[in-house]
């Protein structure tokens, strides 16, 4: 279970380091396109996870775990074999689809599958994964893109998937089915609020902020986010009923965990360009460069139970958050000129946050739900992630973008209004490498600076806040 979540994750992580070579490649998308390149796998599988986790409670955890890793292959094949832009996106939302049938399942067969006194550990160990699976999602897709070419990590994913389909079948265990129908209304709905709220993000440097496409971009989420809203209050079994955020602990957990993945997943965006531009890394040399995250993650997460309970919930969040935001902050002010330890420790500073934050987090948004409810808390946790890791790449890759632009000298400007590195150095030739790379330089660490760790404070506040109000109220008896 825990390499089916690796595989999941990892993909999301893995493609960011694809950037620049998609940018220098035949299909010479632009600044725009190369955030849906990452974002159109992310955003319909956060859309789409807590169907998969309920889907999974109605027909069986483990088929639905089996076929999402069929189709995750299938998408992943797709994508390799694209001829072009809608071919290759077309490929990513249905790996997305693949991928939001396997993450809450794998919880939920593990819940079923450990007995009660062992579910902490369990849960403790898939979310640490999710944080993890990011790291090895780096590490191997460098592995895999230093052959030289994009194409290669989506066929490397095709027989994983199906390995993993393989042993599945032979060791998961088939546990009990409930009566839960299906909401595809309310999918539908969250998909499309979802995508129009990204649109208007993503093309505002590309567009204009007051462009027709960007203001309908945003007039359309709301309006789409409002009739959700509505029709999950009226359908009888909602995809996600907005009454379970009343409750303060549900609703706190939710967003620091939107806020965690926003900043990890943005990180993992900015770094991938900004160690192979900015240090003149290797494709390979680069996924290896986000190890030292992983350190506190493999040695600390034993202990962050006795932690929580030793300074309590609260105090564990609000440092966790303290971490993850200080680190960044630090990582903004690491330039060219910056030696890699100084980098590599902030990152240790930031793997020790998000050690505290996942299963601290996970423990608070499924123990909110019942056990019959599994299934959907477990998509619950994947959507707040996976949303969370969708709107990072969206609004740090827009913040980027828009500061690499009005970095770059006014010449190179003039030369077709270029929004990235590749199209950059192709308007303005080699030798002004350097000042394209210092204005990237510029837009990576706005990026990490003003939107990663402000939105990661605020998001400690919006967390803490609630969790402090839970403890000290007592929770109905019916919650």
């Amino acid at each position: 279970m825990c390499a089916c979540v690796a595989l999941v994750v990892g993909m999301v992580a893995a493609v960011n380091l694809t950037v620049p070579m998609l940018a220098a490649s035949t299909l010479h998308p632009g600044a725009s396109a190369l955030v849906w390149i990452v974002d159109s796998y992310v955003v319909v599988f956060a859309c789409l996870v807590i169907p998969g986790g309920a889907a999974g409670d109605r027909f069986g955890r483990k088929g639905v775990l089996l076929a999402g890793l069929l189709l995750f292959a299938a998408g992943a094949l797709l994508s390799a074999a694209a001829p072009g832009l809608p071919v290759l996106l077309t490929g990513r939302a249905v790996t997305g689809v693949g991928a939001a049938a396997v993450l809450p399942n794998t919880l939920a067969v593990l819940l079923h599958a450990v007995p009660p006194e062992r579910r902490a550990a369990a849960i403790a160990t898939w979310a640490s994964m999710t944080g993890l699976g990011g790291v090895a999602g780096n590490v191997g897709g460098g592995a895999v893109l230093s052959g030289g070419s994009w194409r290669w990590l989506f066929a490397a994913a095709v027989p994983l998937a199906l390995l993993l389909a393989a042993l599945t079948a032979r060791v998961a265990p088939v546990s009990a089915r409930h009566d839960r129908r299906l909401d595809p209304l309310g999918a539908l709905l969250l998909v499309a609020a979802s995508v129009a709220l990204l649109v208007g993000i993503v093309q505002g440097p590309e567009s204009g902020w007051g462009s027709p496409v960007v203001l309908g971009g945003f007039t359309g989420a709301a309006a789409l986010f409002t009739a959700w809203t509505l029709v999950e209050l009226r359908v009888r079994h909602p995809l996600l009923d907005p009454r379970l955020f009343l409750l303060p602990r549900l609703r706190g957990a939710c967003l620091g965990m939107t806020a965690v993945f926003f900043g990890m997943f943005g990180l993992f965006y900015v770094n991938a360009s900004f160690l192979q531009y900015g240090k003149g890394f290797g494709v390979l040399r680069t996924g290896l460069g986000i190890v030292p995250l992983t350190v506190p993650i493999v040695l600390g997460a034993r202990h962050v139970g006795k932690l929580a309970h030793r300074i309590g919930l609260d105090a564990t969040v609000a440092l966790a958050f303290a971490l993850v935001g200080g680190g960044m902050l630090g990582l903004s002010t690491s330039g060219t000129g910056t030696p890699y330890a100084a980098y590599a420790g902030w990152l240790v500073v930031i793997g020790a946050g998000v050690t505290l934050a996942l299963p601290t987090l996970s423990g608070a948004i499924a123990g909110s739900l019942p056990p019959a409810q599994a299934g959907v808390g477990a998509g619950l946790q994947s959507t707040t992630r996976e949303f969370g890791s969708a709107l990072g790449v969206a609004v740090i890759g827009t913040v980027l973008t828009a500061r690499f632009h009005d970095a770059l000298p006014p010449d190179i400007r003039a030369h077709g209004e270029p929004h990235t590195v590749a199209q950059a150095l192709a308007a303005a030739g080699p030798a002004r490498r350097h000042d394209i790379v210092t204005a990237f330089v510029t837009g990576a660490d706005a990026g990490l600076r003003y939107v990663g760790a402000a939105v990661l404070l605020l998001g400690a506040l919006l967390a803490a806040l609630p969790l402090l109000r839970a403890r000290r109220r007592p929770a109905r008896a019916d919650g």
